[in-house]
């Protein structure tokens, strides 16, 4: 009889599926849960927050801004990978291999005093674009060269009967790869593509280096002014990764859905 009862609860405990409880999201939200609440209860972290969002506003736009133009290089890039043409190919290589071996600090140095200060030597001062637009193009055209890997792999992905068939029925190359492989490949990119836009992110912090007030540079300014480094950085910290794990949870949801689409 004993030996039945302790069956019985062995099998009801055994309904819970303690394997598949996803415990890294339990312990980021109990943690969360504390952390946040640690902040909002502190007049400490809420004047350090209300002074760096104006880094935050910054750090958002830049992002943006940046990403859009990476998206167009990497467009282009990866269509010059992909392609017969030598000249074509050899360029999107050449771009390729060159900034992906050089470090994203020393690209938005170049752009930014090296770049913006010849284009506004070469055009007599007319165009002399500012240090923000300066720092939006070394991030994007670095990170362009990242992208075009990603839109060449997923061109590469669809079947080379799309465009054969394309073509048979009268299209020309850029018409095949604008309504037929394009669309297609977009749905596989489009979860690398959120992934690239966090590590895009995170590396807006080196433009700090250039002076603009972006989120790392405004927390750094705190800390200069109060000497209160502990919470001036916990809270920059804790804006990169609350930003980051958004856009986390957003290349999650799409890779289900590319799934379920499948």
């Amino acid at each position: 009889m004993t030996s039945e009862v302790e069956k019985s609860r062995g099998s009801k405990a055994s309904l819970i599926p303690w394997g598949r409880i996803p415990w890294w999201v339990v312990i980021i939200t109990v943690l969360g849960i504390f952390v946040g609440y640690s902040v909002l209860t502190s007049e400490t972290y809420l004047t350090v927050i209300s002074f760096v969002m104006v880094g935050v506003k910054l750090t958002l736009q830049t992002t943006v801004f940046a990403f859009a133009l990476a998206l167009v290089f990497g467009l282009l890039g990866g269509l010059g990978r992909v392609s017969k043409n030598p000249l074509f190919y050899a360029i999107a290589t050449l771009y390729v291999e060159i900034i992906r071996g050089l470090p994203m600090l020393v690209i938005i140095l170049y752009a930014g005093f090296v770049i913006g200060p010849w284009v506004r030597d070469a055009t007599d001062g007319v165009f002399d674009p500012p240090m923000l637009q300066r720092a939006i193009i070394g991030l994007g055209f670095g990170y362009g060269a990242y992208l075009t890997e990603v839109y060449r792999a997923g061109i590469q992905s669809i079947h080379r009967g799309q465009m054969e068939a394309a073509r048979s029925l009268g299209m020309t190359y850029l018409q095949a790869m604008r309504y037929v492989i394009l669309p297609q490949a977009f749905r596989v990119i489009l979860p690398p593509l959120v992934n690239d836009l966090s590590a895009l992110l995170k590396d807006t912090s080196l433009i700090s280096v250039i002076a603009l007030a972006d989120l790392l540079q405004m927390g750094r300014l705190y800390v200069s002014r109060t000497f209160r480094a502990f919470e001036g950085y916990n809270t920059v910290a804790l804006l990169y990764l609350v930003m980051t794990m958004i856009l986390s949870s957003l290349s999650r949801v799409l890779e289900r859905r590319m799934k379920i689409a499948e």
